[in-house]
């Protein structure tokens, strides 16, 4: 099975998105200028990657209520570390008074856009907002996904390839986030997947590959259960609840049509919090 030609695999770097560092190191590395933010409006239980998403980006998005969900970690907390929210983009619907009054109320205020286009969900505004904004391809981790209702669930990963049609992911990657795992799209072709490298675990063993929108075949190594040239399909076989193997640091991926791939994560600690 081959469909990438002489191009090499896709590289996912996955450890360097977790990677705690201040935000000076982080633009020092590189990584800062690269990679925005979107909060979905989802609860955040999970401070901990939160935060460290957080300090590693250059711009934070809320998707409409998404701000409520920042503001219930944050200031309702007394805790400032999350004031720095950069716009509210949506059809405003979801979004509190409250909430609104106090991000515009900032020494930098939060820009609040009202977009309302019901043709667009807010997710879909949000990273628009980001793309459009920048003269370069901007990664962006959606965080706060694939929790409450199915269809809304269903709609997270549909953004997933929505937004990324272009060749070798030319308009930038885009990651969802939960509280459990990290999930992205592997386009046709190969892929290596970093696991493991920089010191901190980050992951759990559990690995799923996902054909969502079309029968593919997919062929892994480093897995505990690897297939070669196996088909996969929604009403027939499913690479789910597979495991990464303890001497694995990168995972390699064949796929003849785009999936999804989604790793378990582990909990991270959070830092102590900033006083308002």
């Amino acid at each position: 099975m081959s469909v990438t030609g002489d191009e090499g695999p896709v590289v996912w770097h996955l450890t360097r998105l977790f990677r705690e560092k201040p935000l000076q190191s982080a633009s020092q590395s590189g990584l800062n200028n690269r990679l925005g933010l979107v909060v979905l409006n989802q609860p955040l239980d999970h401070i901990g990657i939160l935060r460290r998403f957080w300090d590693n980006t250059f711009v934070h998005v809320a998707a409409d209520g998404g701000a409520n969900c920042v503001y219930e970690v944050g200031a309702a907390r007394g805790d400032a570390s999350f004031d720095n929210l950069h716009v509210v983009i949506g059809d405003l619907d979801s979004l509190r008074d409250d909430v609104r009054e106090y991000f515009e109320s900032r020494p930098h205020p939060t820009k609040v856009i009202h977009d309302p286009d019901q043709y667009a969900t807010d997710f879909g505004k949000a990273v628009r907002y980001i793309r459009n904004s920048q003269s370069t391809p901007v990664d962006i981790v959606a965080i706060g996904g694939l929790g409450g209702r199915v269809d809304q669930g269903l709609s997270q990963l549909h953004h997933l390839y929505l937004f990324q049609t272009a060749p070798r992911y030319a308009d930038g990657r885009i990651y969802l986030v939960s509280g459990e795992s990290i999930t992205f799209l592997l386009k046709a072709g190969k892929h290596h997947i970093e696991v493991r490298g920089g010191g901190e675990e980050v992951f759990a063993k559990h690995v799923g590959i996902l054909p969502i929108k079309e029968p593919s075949r997919i062929s892994t190594k480093g897995l505990e259960w690897d297939v070669k040239d196996w088909e996969t399909q929604f009403g027939g076989q499913l690479s789910t609840s597979n495991h990464i193997l303890p001497e694995t640091e990168v995972v390699e991926v064949e796929t003849t049509k785009d999936v999804l791939f989604t790793v378990a994560l582990k909990r991270l600690e959070h830092c102590p919090i900033k006083p308002i």
